[in-house]
């Protein structure tokens, strides 16, 4: 046993003894399809799983996750569908690979990487939101959506959650940033600058050298072109200058449903108003089965924290940070009891990758741990990218303090939650979630999942196979990330490592490890050391075809022109370009929310 299935162990409550010798909980042989209890979804951003206390670590204070694992099923195994965000949760929301639905890249734009751009998961694809939604359910996302909002207009939102069957929405259309605080580090602020600086250069240098030509009689032109590029270079300098401010107003806002609330958004209360939201979407919809689906902008950089936890971990402000989302996952486990929805609630936790190594500068590091595990996000085979804490808990039917450690992914959630609400798995697609029920209530000793596929974009870079027989799994490593330099472990003095190009390596024969002896993945494996590698090849590559020829062609939404920006596309909540609002508590009376849009 690992020492990560160790410590989760010591979470077993008395719970679970006194169902077990009372024979109170439910027969092996119950059907719980379409009980239709209420479901609540956490969801971490960047949160690597080393962070957790139930996961081993015992230097930042997570009490409420890890009461979730000492009530609940945690799973040692859980899989990303990819190591970024965007792609990550579209999976997640659709339970099926990223690549079906073209919410991938194939030329370096790993996520959405403005609001207004016309990118975003397809209208043709269907979320557990929506099939519930059909069902009765009460849907509700609140917090960070970054799955796309417009396609030809500011106001279409053929991309909004309201679109992909959730009834209400408060947050981030986008994604919380760095640049959302004019931070230390920068996703796209500080590149963006490099590039108008050297273009402001460019354009100066042309109109002096046009000047200076037309001055001595070398050059017989008009005074419009060296005029022309003086303007030019003035331009790109003054975007240059207020570029920060440009993208803190049209990337860092708030919206309920359609209507922007916040542009920019104020950092500083954000948790409050998230937990606001939380406690009156769970009070109005008590008396119907509700599905809520709480994205937290915690952990992702800048890592913002409310005072009251600031300077309160070892970890510096990232364990503060992880400590303050532990606290607000602890205030909406009390609004279900105050509420006395407890034992009539699945709740999920999870995150949507691994922890980010290059959130790093000098001595600080502002991206996550990722416990014993290689690589982390933006690294697709590497399990520090896309191991990720995954814990449930439905008292009284799913049993306390039992730890999984099967192969599972955040795609089984839908088939999971689906089914469970009495709605059907969609048959007119390809679905490569599986549901988890039976493996989390103890009554199936396998997960549906014999290979699983880890996707760089649009690349394969990794494939893993559950070898049922002989308990193993393996990893085969098709391509794997160049890192700087020797023992770095991450591509330090970039945002995410690349997936293709010169800076990923190709390995034939491919890299193979045993997870199940190795899961640091620190010793690749040859003919001579492991006597079935050509075995282990030959099957993969068969899983690996047989896959491939269920991909059908889907236009990739990551890609130019879909991932650039459009100034019409632009959110804003006064004429284009003064975005500027303030309506949080002013239209609401006394700051209560408002009804839910179909309700």
């Amino acid at each position: 046993m690992s020492p990560l299935e160790r410590s989760c162990l010591l979470f077993r409550s008395w719970l679970a003894v006194g169902i077990g010798v009372l024979g109170c909980g439910p027969s092996v042989g119950t059907d719980f399809s379409g009980s239709r209890p209420n479901i609540l979804l956490l969801m971490a951003d960047d949160l690597g799983i080393g962070d957790v206390g139930c996961y081993g670590n015992d230097t930042i204070r997570t009490p409420n996750i890890d009461r979730l694992a000492e009530e609940g099923v945690t799973l040692t195994q859980h899989l990303a569908a990819a190591s970024v965000c965007t792609p990550s949760r579209a999976a997640f929301v659709t339970g099926r690979y990223p690549l079906r639905s073209g919410m991938v890249s194939s030329r370096g734009s790993r996520v959405l990487r403005w609001t207004g751009v016309p990118g975003g998961l397809p209208a043709n694809e269907t979320t557990f939101a929506k099939i519930l939604q059909d069902q009765g359910y009460a849907t509700g996302l609140i917090g960070k959506w970054h799955l796309g909002l417009n396609c030809k207009s500011s106001r279409d939102h053929c991309h909004h959650p309201l679109h992909h069957g959730f009834d209400y929405f408060y947050g981030m259309p986008f994604s919380m940033m760095a640049d959302c605080a004019d931070w230390v580090l920068s996703e796209k602020r500080a590149a963006l600058q490099r590039t108008l600086h050297l273009c402001a250069l460019l354009a100066a240098c042309v109109a002096l050298a046009l000047t200076a030509g037309k001055h001595v009689g070398l050059l017989p032109v008009s005074w419009a072109p060296p005029l022309c590029s003086a303007v030019a270079a003035f331009s790109f300098s003054t975007t240059s200058y207020f570029l920060g401010t440009l993208i803190v107003h049209a990337d860092c806002f708030l919206m309920r449903n359609h209507r922007i609330t916040e542009q920019p958004m104020n950092l500083s209360r954000m948790a409050p108003l998230f937990l606001r939201e939380v406690s009156a979407f769970v009070h109005r919809n008590k008396q119907r089965p509700f599905l809520l689906f709480v994205s937290f902008p915690h952990v992702h950089t800048p890592l913002v924290t409310t005072e009251q936890f600031l300077g309160g971990s070892v970890h510096g402000l990232y364990g503060d940070n992880v400590q303050e989302m532990d606290w607000m996952v602890g205030q909406i486990l009390g609004a279900l009891d105050t509420e006395g929805l407890v034992n009539n609630t699945l709740v999920y936790f999870t995150s949507d990758h691994g922890g980010s190594l290059e959130a790093h500068l000098g001595s600080h590091q502002y991206g996550g741990w990722n416990g014993i595990y290689k690589g982390g996000k933006g690294m697709a085979g590497w399990e520090g990218g896309i191991r990720v804490p995954g814990i449930f808990r439905w008292p009284g039917v799913l049993p306390a303090g039992r730890v999984v450690s099967e192969p599972t992914s955040l795609m089984d959630v839908f088939p999971t939650v689906v089914q469970l609400g009495g709605g059907q798995v969609p048959r007119d697609r390809v679905i490569d979630g599986r549901d988890l029920l039976p493996l989390l209530r103890g009554t199936a000793p396998h997960s549906g999942h014999e290979f699983l596929l880890h996707y760089c974009e649009a690349f394969l870079h990794a494939a893993r196979w559950h070898q049922r027989d002989r308990g193993a799994v393996w990893k085969v490593h098709y391509v794997t990330p160049v890192f700087p330099a020797d023992g770095a472990g991450a591509c330090y003095g970039s945002v995410v490592c690349p997936c293709s190009g010169d800076g990923v390596a190709r390995h034939d024969p491919p890299l193979l490890f045993d997870l199940s002896r190795d899961p640091s993945e620190a010793h690749a494996l040859t003919p001579d050391t492991e006597p079935a590698f050509h075995q282990v090849m030959e099957t993969v590559a068969r899983a690996v075809d047989e896959h491939r020829r269920t991909l059908r062609p889907a236009p990739l939404q990551l890609d130019t022109p879909n991932n650039l920006w459009i100034p019409w596309l632009q959110p804003c909540c006064g004429p284009f370009p003064l975005c500027w609002c303030d309506r949080e508590g002013d239209g609401d009376g006394d700051g209560q929310t408002p009804p839910d849009r179909d309700l």
